[in-house]
């Protein structure tokens, strides 16, 4: 019995042992890194829908029309309730009566973009509902289309590790530790607006970025982060509010930077704009340092879904 006992002893340990020694402390480090890497990059911000038949394809006059919205936040950026806006347009309120106009957040609070502990970031479902649809009388059908508008607010931290050399064309036998080049951030950073492409240039004792700010989201407008996202669908916006960023651009070591458009707004054509910033290097060594860059801007996106509400037969 006691040669038993010590057999099975014997085999749970070796059980053990072997689970222990079956991830190996690499693993966890670069899976940690895996997480990381997809947090901080991407090009998605806010994502707007209908939930599957809300509202349904057709309805009866007299009848409730209840629309469900998803909202998700797939970027890395967390919304107040006062940053982001739905509503629902382009309907008749005389035949489609009710409230549909909210803020993203309605009975849930912020929406917590991506991290490293949450990858998909946050997702809220928002109803909307007209207790009783009714068509004139002598109309017997009626086919809106819903127009979902969305709007908010975001930011965008990009860093790009720079290399600024104040000898760069100085002929020396001294060994370098790194030699100016141009850095490409492909991948987004978590967010529809972005770093795509820094350009390093020596020039003297001064180095130049020329940042290239890019509209990764083709489809939606880019607002003025200056805009009331309650705004969005009264025709009230201007050319001054379309397709402006505001920016930051900082040293980690504090250097000072001379950056322009110098009013720190800067306006895309085409999708894409640029900051350039000059720098007037210290010492006489070159080195390498990361460069923050920090874009705050407003998004509208917009969906829509045709109805049929048909007279309900007597």
């Amino acid at each position: 019995m006691q040669k038993k006992m010590m057999l099975v002893g014997f085999v749970l340990i070796a059980i053990l042992f072997v689970a222990g020694c079956s991830s190996a402390p690499g693993d966890s480090v670069q899976s940690t890194e895996a997480a990381l890497e997809q947090a901080r990059t991407g090009t998605e911000g806010v994502k707007t829908s209908f939930l599957n038949n809300f509202p349904p394809p057709l309805i009866y006059d007299e009848n409730e029309l209840v629309t469900l919205l998803e909202i998700e936040n797939k970027g890395g950026y967390t919304l107040q309730q006062e940053d982001c806006a739905v509503q629902i347009t382009g309907f008749d309120p005389s035949i489609i009566r009710g409230n549909f106009e909210a803020s993203c957040g309605t009975n849930y609070g912020e929406l917590e973009g991506k991290n490293v502990y949450n990858l998909e970031g946050s997702i809220n479902q928002i109803e909307f509902r007209s207790p009783s649809v009714r068509l004139p009388p002598g109309v017997f059908e009626y086919n809106p289309t819903l127009n979902v508008l969305t709007c908010y607010q975001y930011e965008t931290h990009a860093n790009a590790e720079v290399c600024v050399d104040p000898s760069f064309y100085q002929i020396t036998s001294e060994q370098k530790a790194c030699t100016p080049r141009d850095v490409s951030l492909g991948g987004g950073q978590a967010g529809p607006i972005g770093v795509s492409h820094v350009g390093v240039d020596m020039t003297g004792r001064k180095a130049v970025f020329e940042i290239t700010v890019r509209n990764y989201q083709s489809g939606s407008r880019v607002l003025s982060p200056d805009v009331y996202v309650r705004d969005c669908g009264k025709g009230i916006f201007e050319f001054t509010d379309f397709d402006r960023i505001k920016y930051n651009v900082k040293l980690s070591g504090g250097g000072y930077l001379d950056c322009k458009p110098s009013d720190k707004y800067v306006r895309l054509h085409n999708g894409q704009g640029k900051i350039v910033c000059t720098y007037d290097i210290p010492g006489t060594v070159a080195f390498e340092t990361p460069l923050q860059i920090d874009l705050q801007y407003g998004m509208m996106d917009s969906f829509s879904k045709q109805i049929k509400i048909i007279e309900t037969p007597e």
